[in-house]
């Protein structure tokens, strides 16, 4: 069930506080606009803008450079109040701001802060991160085909990315390609690329089964010229920057299938109290009670080990990632929260019976989204793999 009591998981009383305001702020002024993002695909014209004037973007950022200076846990606790709401805004704003925004504060130049974080921060601009490729997901590194070739005092890209969340609405994208395609994934190199440069298209946006409202899309980038003070970092130093990413990106996507399945519990626990069968309301059936436990259940683990590396990931330093108890905890926590918040959908429906199916209600457009959490931010199958590779990492290899 939903609940902002400070004593679960003994949330200190500001983080209590902050879990809180963005319940409040998302319930208020983003559950409104749910019904029509998913019955459309329609994106809010100032729906960024909307967060940012809020105070909730560039979470992590320092307040120099517009951020909101949160530490990894509280940014994660918006993150999961706004997924009990709207969770395809909530997943919009995890691409814009941990994605982009922040990987351009952690692993950017001063330079480059100072130009693009204070519009990403007040959502005046939207952010994207291009990586995964038409022929390249799991493998995004190793099968990247997007190259980005030195010419003078620009770069000239060639490529494309595919499945890009706030492709369609972004107007920066940080995009990896490789600068020595010779050296494999050592040979890769991170771009700020603006989607008004001449050369970058939109190839077309990409219908999806669930998170309507978040924006997908194919990019082009056909001799896409960048000024070379737009590479982030040293040049073919772009994995270091992708591993770290993706880390926290991992420990961000976990809040959201919790703040679904939170949402989830008290739709199903209120249609249990009032839907009547037999003469008295369904919640008194064993059945049903059976399942509601189980939801609970399933949604209790679930933030306990959510919050526990949103708290780890805080210490993530610029650069690190991709190795270690972190890359472990990450891939466990979002693999973990996705498989558990399927499951808690899966009973949701069946509690809600024939309503539940029906594509207009809201448990629905919470179960056709939460398949997503199984596949986007790494498969469940790569996420075990960074499991149990890191716990076999000294095992004798033949």
């Amino acid at each position: 069930m939903t609940s902002n009591h400070p004593d679960l998981f003994e949330l200190d009383p500001d983080r209590a506080a902050v879990l809180d305001h963005a319940d409040r702020f998302a319930r208020g002024e983003l559950y409104p606009l749910s019904e029509r993002m998913d019955a459309e695909e329609w994106w809010p014209e100032n729906g960024m803008r909307l967060v940012g004037e809020a105070g909730f973007l560039g979470a992590t950022i320092p307040e120099e450079y517009g951020g909101a200076g949160m530490d990894l846990l509280s940014a994660g606790l918006v993150m999961q109040a706004f997924s009990r709401w709207n969770h395809a805004m909530a997943l919009a704003v995890v691409a814009h701001d941990n994605l982009c925004a922040n990987n351009i504060w952690r692993n950017g130049s001063d330079a480059q802060r100072r130009k693009y974080l204070p519009d990403l921060c007040s959502g005046k601009k939207i952010g994207a991160l291009g990586l995964t490729e038409p022929g390249a997901g799991s493998d995004a590194l190793g099968s990247m085909r997007t190259t980005a070739r030195r010419d003078g005092d620009h770069y000239v890209l060639n490529g494309s990315k595919i499945f890009i969340t706030n492709g369609p609405v972004a107007d920066v994208v940080l995009v990896y390609a490789k600068t020595a395609p010779d050296q494999g994934t050592r040979g890769i190199s991170a771009f700020i690329v603006e989607t008004d440069t001449p050369g970058f298209k939109v190839a077309q946006k990409l219908v999806k089964m669930g998170y309507r409202g978040s924006q997908t899309a194919e990019l082009v980038f056909d001799d896409c010229r960048v000024p070379a003070e737009n590479l982030v970092g040293a040049e073919n130093r772009g994995v270091g920057i992708v591993m770290s990413g993706l880390d926290l990106e991992r420990a961000m996507v976990a809040p959201l299938c919790l703040g679904i399945a939170e949402r989830a519990l008290d739709l199903s626990l209120d249609y249990a109290k009032t839907r009547r069968q037999f003469g008295k309301p369904i919640g008194s059936f064993q059945m049903v009670q059976s399942m509601l436990a189980e939801m609970y259940v399933q949604t209790e683990a679930m933030r306990t080990l959510v919050w526990r590396v949103l708290a780890a990931a805080s210490h993530v330093e610029a650069g690190e990632g991709g190795r270690g108890d972190i890359h472990r905890l990450t891939a466990a926590s979002v693999m973990f929260a996705a498989n558990a918040v399927n499951k808690v959908l899966d009973l949701a429906v069946q509690i809600h019976g024939g309503s539940g199916y029906i594509w207009e209600s809201e448990i629905n457009r919470l179960y056709r989204s939460t398949k997503l959490l199984e596949i986007g931010a790494g498969t469940t199958e790569v996420r075990k793999l960074i499991i149990a590779g890191d716990l076999l990492k000294d095992m004798p290899r033949d």
